[in-house]
C-alpha cells in the first residue's frame, strides 16, 4: 500500500480522566466505560459495556483520531467519524426480534448498511457483547445461535474483520455490537497455530464464526488489531480447567500471531493496550499478575470479568499492537 493511500494510526489509551473532560477534547473518536460504576452519558461517542473490571476505579478506554470529528445517531445506531475512521455502536433487545440469532442478523445488517453508505465502508474490528453466551445445549447454545445470525447478517462479505464475542451476565437479553471502520481496507492476518475461525468444522455449530484472527490496519505505521484469542490450538480447546496453562497457551498464540503479522512492537509496549477477559472473578488477580510479570509492568492492561465463547475456556485476550 503506497503512502498516499495509507491512513494515520489511531491512538488508544486507558485514562483515569473524567468523561466530560474527555468528550470535550476535539480528537476523541470514542470512549468506552466498563461496569456498573461507569458513567452514564447520551453522547454518541460513548459506549457503556456491562463487563465488570477487576480493579476500581476502572479507566476509560479512549480512541483518538486526527481531523475533525462528527457524531450523531441513525435510528438505533450511535456513530462518530473523522475523515479516516468511524466508530459505530448498536444495542438491540432480543425481545423485539425473536431471539439472539434474529437480533444479531438485524444488528449486522444495520451496521453493514450504515458503513457501506458512509465514507468509511471497511470494517476493521468488531466487539460483540452477548448476554448469557454459553446458555443452551448443542446447536441451541446462544453463542452458536449468535454465529448463525452473524453469518446471515454478513452474507456476501468479501473478508471478515477482527472480532471478539464476550458474554455478559446482565440478564437483560441485550445484544451490544461496537465496530471500527476505515476509509481504506485493512489486511487480514491468520495464526498458523490455529484453524481460521471461519473454517471451523461442523462440530462447533451450523455456522462458523466469521472473523479473522487479526486485522492489519491500513496505516502508514504498522498497527494490528487482535481478535479475541484463547487456548485454542488447531480448532480444539486445550488445558481444560487450568487457567494458568490456558493463559500460557494464549500468550503463545498471541506471539505466533504477532510474528506472522511482522514489524509490530512486542507485547508490553506502553502504546499497545490489551484487554484480558476472565470467566471467574477469582482468577482476575492471578491473570493480571501473570501478564504484567511476563509482558512488563508498563503494559496497558484492562482485566474484565466476562464469559468466553466456549464454556471450557477461562481466559481470552485481545488488543492493539503498534509499530
Amino acid at each position: 500500500m503506497d503512502a498516499v493511500s495509507t491512513l494515520p494510526p489511531l491512538r488508544v489509551e486507558y485514562a483515569h480522566t473524567g468523561l466530560e473532560v474527555l468528550l470535550a477534547q476535539p480528537d476523541v473518536l470514542a470512549v468506552i466505560g466498563f461496569g456498573r460504576d461507569a458513567p452514564a452519558c447520551a453522547d454518541p461517542r460513548y459506549q457503556r459495556v456491562a463487563l465488570e473490571p477487576d480493579l476500581r476505579p476502572a479507566p476509560l478506554e479512549v480512541w483518538r483520531s486526527a481531523g475533525r470529528i462528527q457524531h450523531g445517531c441513525d435510528g438505533m445506531l450511535r456513530w462518530s467519524h473523522s475523515e479516516d475512521y468511524a466508530f459505530v455502536g448498536i444495542e438491540l433487545d432480543e425481545r423485539d426480534f425473536g431471539g439472539i440469532a434474529a437480533t444479531t442478523q438485524a444488528a449486522y445488517l444495520r451496521l453493514g448498511a450504515w458503513c457501506r453508505a458512509s465514507a468509511t465502508p471497511y470494517l476493521l474490528r468488531i466487539w460483540n457483547y452477548v448476554d448469557a453466551i454459553n446458555a443452551g445445549m448443542g446447536d441451541a447454545e446462544r453463542y452458536r445461535l449468535f454465529c448463525s445470525g452473524r453469518a446471515a447478517g454478513m452474507v456476501g462479505a468479501a473478508s471478515y474483520p477482527a472480532a471478539s464475542a464476550i458474554g455478559l451476565n446482565a440478564g437483560g437479553r441485550l445484544l451490544q455490537v461496537c465496530a471500527l471502520a476505515a476509509r481504506r481496507p485493512g489486511t487480514t492476518v491468520e495464526n498458523p497455530r490455529q484453524v481460521s475461525a471461519w473454517r471451523y468444522p461442523r462440530e462447533y455449530g451450523p455456522a462458523a464464526p466469521n472473523f479473522a484472527r487479526a486485522m492489519r490496519a491500513p496505516t502508514h505505521s504498522p498497527q494490528l488489531y487482535i481478535s479475541g484469542t484463547a487456548a485454542v490450538v488447531g480448532h480444539a480447546s486445550h488445558h481444560i480447567g487450568d487457567v494458568a496453562a490456558q493463559l500460557a497457551e494464549t500468550l503463545t498464540n498471541l506471539e505466533s500471531l504477532r510474528m506472522t503479522a511482522g514489524d509490530v512492537a512486542p507485547f508490553g509496549d506502553p502504546r499497545s493496550p490489551l484487554r484480558a477477559y476472565v470467566r471467574h472473578a477469582a482468577d482476575a488477580a492471578r491473570v493480571r499478575e501473570a501478564l504484567l510479570a511476563q509482558l512488563g509492568a508498563d503494559t496497558p492492561l484492562l482485566v474484565l470479568c466476562g464469559d468466553i465463547c466456549r464454556a471450557e475456556l477461562l481466559v481470552e485476550i485481545d488488543g492493539l499492537l503498534n509499530a
